[in-house]
Parts: structure tokens; sequence; C-alpha cells
């Protein structure tokens, strides 16, 4: 009589799909939105001044006669300037490279701070009488652990060395933008705004060197530990003019790695960084952008999948609990391992991901918290499953164990650790890496005797086979390029995943899609 009554409530799970699919398409506007401003990066449009529009022209125009002047000091803007280099005069066209020897103060000695005051201003006269000089401040130290005081054999700690050490940076690369560009007052892009200096002169407006100090150019390799017998240390002052195109994307880089520094990025993270931006032209780094992006994506849908089918699994028959078990614990411990060296950006997908797996084996083990721990019964066809699992669990710690127990020996008795918990998370962390696609036999072993894979997610296995697969092409380009690292342990995972992806691929083609199976055991469920 009253059908509304009688209605089924509403699906929550369209509800997640839709939220998901809004998430998606935030993320491809943002792609598209940087690469519309990427484009407009590339391409700054001049000032012609027929629309009547002011321009502020280039004070490089008129010629002038100018002067490099390089001083170093203790506190920018608060302390005395000593004169390290001049060149006189200065040619903003001119490509050049100067070496000069710095007398450092007792403050930086005892694990102080120094600085480089880079100025230029007209020649003959001084930078501080000059009202059209330009200047920047760059640091000629940085604050770096030692590898000493990591804890490695054969090493003894200073006292009072604990954290970071002053270092020396051995290089001073100087840029200006010796472009004569017009730009349009109106259509000035934000970023040179906040490097330029405008001179008025009188009806006519005019914008002062696009002075930068190219501080990504230094290296972590490259730096020098400053101590209390460091008195005189050499600096290598290069100078290059360079376009406003080149100029803006010096700009862009130095934002970026100023916002890693903010997330906690370490100076190692931040040196491996420099050398994918610096070592690679732009067209390379579009790229890697656009793998990323397809990672990401990759990423976020079989993570979106993977929790979707796992919520509506009401039957674990066929689900290897031992392969679970196994995924959860080498996601723990990977995120023990990076949470030594690494920054909370890095650790929240990591984190994320370690959240699920634990919820899996919740959900696989039947686990249920309350005020009294329990555990719900087998059904017959999930007590099938256990009982291949634990045999194929058997087979496979005859290999296991041994390799793990030999690979721990060897690592505590020849490679350098910081201390016994280190050796432990290290060794476990590389048995993950390297073993890790032996804890998945079980499954497979299922599946052949199941003669069934309905029970897999065949959404998850794709989009984390496409993902390993761009790394696995990642991979095979860092043997030709130095700019694209990665560590043998990550190629080991990602071959790992894909080996696992084609043996899917191979089981489902033979014992094909079975879903009258999968039927008949949510019947016995349904029935219990």
């Amino acid at each position: 009589m009253f059908p509304s009554c009688y209605s089924k409530p509403a699906d929550s799970g369209g509800k997640r799909s839709s939220v998901a699919k809004v998430l998606l398409g935030v993320f491809v506007v943002y792609m598209l939105h940087t690469a519309w401003l990427l484009c407009g990066f590339l391409n700054t449009k001049p000032c012609d001044g027929g629309s009547g529009d002011p321009c502020i022209t280039s004070y490089l125009a008129a010629k002038p006669r100018l002067q490099m002047s390089v001083f170093t000091c203790l506190v920018p803007d608060n302390s005395q300037l000593t004169l390290a280099l001049r060149v006189d005069p200065f040619e903003p066209h001119s490509t050049f490279e100067r070496q000069v020897s710095i007398s450092l103060p007792e403050e930086t000695r005892n694990n102080g701070s120094f600085y480089a005051v880079v100025y230029v201003h007209k020649a003959g006269v001084s930078p501080l009488e000059d009202r059209r000089e330009v200047h920047y401040t760059a640091h000629l130290t940085t604050y770096v652990t030692p590898p000493h005081t990591e804890g490695q054999k054969g090493t003894v700690k200073k006292p009072g060395t604990e954290g970071p050490v002053s270092h020396w940076r051995p290089h001073l690369p100087i840029t200006v933008m010796s472009e004569e560009f017009s730009f349009s007052k109106a259509g000035l892009p934000s970023d040179v705004r906040r490097h330029m200096r405008v001179s008025q002169e009188g009806r006519r407006t005019m914008y002062l060197p696009l002075l930068l100090v190219n501080e990504l150019s230094c290296r972590v390799k490259d730096l020098v530990e400053i101590n209390s017998s460091s008195v005189q240390l050499p600096l290598t002052v290069s100078y290059e003019g360079i376009s406003l195109r080149t100029f803006r994307f010096w700009i862009h880089l130095h934002d970026v790695v100023y916002s890693l520094r903010q997330f906690g990025f370490t100076e190692e993270n931040i040196d491996e960084i420099k050398e994918t931006l610096i070592g690679s032209n732009l067209y390379l780094l579009v790229l890697t952008a656009l793998i990323t992006s397809l990672q990401l994506i990759c990423e976020f849908l079989a993570l979106k999948n993977d929790i979707s089918s796992w919520r509506k699994k009401k039957s674990m028959a066929g689900m290897s609990r031992k392969s679970v078990l196994w995924r959860c614990l080498g996601t723990l411990l990977v995120f023990l391992h990076l949470l030594e060296e690494t920054s909370l950006l890095v650790l929240l997908p990591v984190g994320l991901g370690a959240c699920v797996e634990v919820w899996k084996v919740f959900k696989v083990f039947k686990i249920h918290l309350s005020r009294r721990f329990y555990t719900n019964k087998l059904d017959e066809e999930e007590r099938k499953t256990v009982e291949y699992d634990a045999q194929a669990s058997r087979y496979l710690s005859y290999l296991v164990c041994p390799l793990c127990i030999s690979g721990a020996v060897f690592s505590l008795g020849y490679l350098r650790q910081k201390n016994y918990y280190s050796w432990l998370v290290n060794t476990l962390v590389t048995g993950v890496y390297a073993l890790g696609f032996l804890s998945m036999a079980p499954q497979l072993f299922i599946n052949h005797k199941l003669k069934s894979v309905s029970h897999l997610q065949g959404a998850v296995l794709m989009y984390r086979g496409v993902n390993t697969l761009v790394s696995d092409l990642c991979s095979c380009a860092s043997f030709f390029s130095s700019s694209v690292p990665f560590t043998s342990s990550h190629q080991l995972s990602c071959f790992r995943d894909e080996l696992l992806f084609l043996l899917y691929l191979y089981q489902r083609r033979r014992f094909g899609s079975t879903p009258k199976r999968r039927e008949s055991v949510s019947k016995k469920v349904k029935t219990q």
C-alpha cells in the first residue's frame, strides 16, 4: 500500500564513487591549469605601447657603465661588509669565472653562518651611495649533518658535534637577466615583480637589472666542512647572462625548493631533487611531471578500488591470509624505515597505505574490537582456503628463513649501521624489497588449487601493474640518464609487482572468470 515505506535505502557505494570521480576531476583540472600556466610562463608577451598601456623598459637598454662588487658579512644588513671581488667594468652579456680566497671570522669557524652580498651598481660609485643599485644576499654556508656523526664503524664522535655542522659552499653562481625586454605595466608577471626594482626618470619607467644567485647548483657532495682550522677557503665566483625565460624558470625552481624545506625535506632529499631539476632540460622535466601525474592517478584509483572491494567482501574464501599479513608487515616496515630519513610529505601516503593494510588484516582474520576481543568462525570454503594457505607458507618458509638469516648476519658483520635498531629495520626492509614477491606465492598456490581468480581485485592489480610498468621504464631510463636515480631495491619491488600481475593474467586466462563459484560461496554465507 505504501511503497515508499518498503523502499531500500540508498546505496552509499554510489556516493563514494561520486566523491572519487569529483576528486579525480579536480586533479585533472589542476593539471590542465598547471599546463596553462606553463604556457604563459614560456611565452611572456612584450609591451608594444600601442594600446596606451605604459611600458616598463630595461635600464640596460641605455648601455650604462656598471660594476659588480661581491662582499662577505656575518649578518646581512647588520654587520660590516668585506670586499671579496670587484669586476669593473661589468658587462651584463658576458660570461666569466673568478677564483678568490675568503677569510673566515671566528664566529663562522665556531659553527656559525656566513653570507655573500652581490651588488650591481654604477661604476666608480660606492654601492651604498648609488640609488640605482641592486643587490642579492646568498648563503655561503649551510648546515648539514657530517657523515662521521651517523654512527659509522671506525669513526669516533667528537663532543659537541651531535647536530648539524656548518659547511662551506665553494661556488657562487651569479646571473643577471641580460635580455632587454619591455614589460607591460598591467601584465607584469608576479614572479618577476618580486625581484624587480623600478626607477622613474621623467615620464619614463625603467626596471633595474634583475639579479639572481643560483643557489640550486650547490650540491651536498661539493660542500666542505668548516672547523676551527679553516682560516681561509676558496670560492669560485661565476657569472652568466640569461634570458627572461631562463630567469623565470630559475625563480620557480627556487620556490619549489623553498616549499620542500618548509615541508620538512632534508638537504640530502633536496639534493636529489636538485639533480633531477638541474641535470635535465625543460622538456624532460615536463615529461617527468606527466609521468608522476599518471602514477598518482593509478595509485589513487588502485587505493579507491581496493578499499571499495574489501568493504563489499563478505566471505574470505580464496584469499590468502598469510599474503595479506605479510603485505601488512612489509608496509609497516617500509613506513618505519622511511620514518628515520624522510619528510612528512612522503610519510603521509605511505602511512595511509599502512593503515589500509592493517584494516585488511582485521578484515581477513575477522577480528572485531569491542569491549571484548573476539573473532568470527570460518565457513567450509574459508577453512579449505586456510589449509591451502598453511601448506604453501610451510613450503615457502624452507626458502625464506635461510635467506633472511644469512642476509641479516652479513649486514651485521660487513655493513655500517647507526645502531642495532637501524640494522634491524634496514635488514627487514631489504628482505621486504628483495623477497617480497615470495610472500605472494601462497595466494598463487590458492588460485591454482581452487582453479579460480574471481576472489581477487582485477582492477586493483591492473592499476598497480600500469604503475610499476611506468616505474620500470623510468628505471631503464636511469641507465642512460643520471638525472633519474633509482635504487636496486626499488627496481626489485617494481619487478615483484609486475611479476604478480603477469602471473595473475596467466591464471585468469587459464581458469577464466567463475562467477558461479562466487555465488555458491555467498549462498553458503547467507544460509549460515
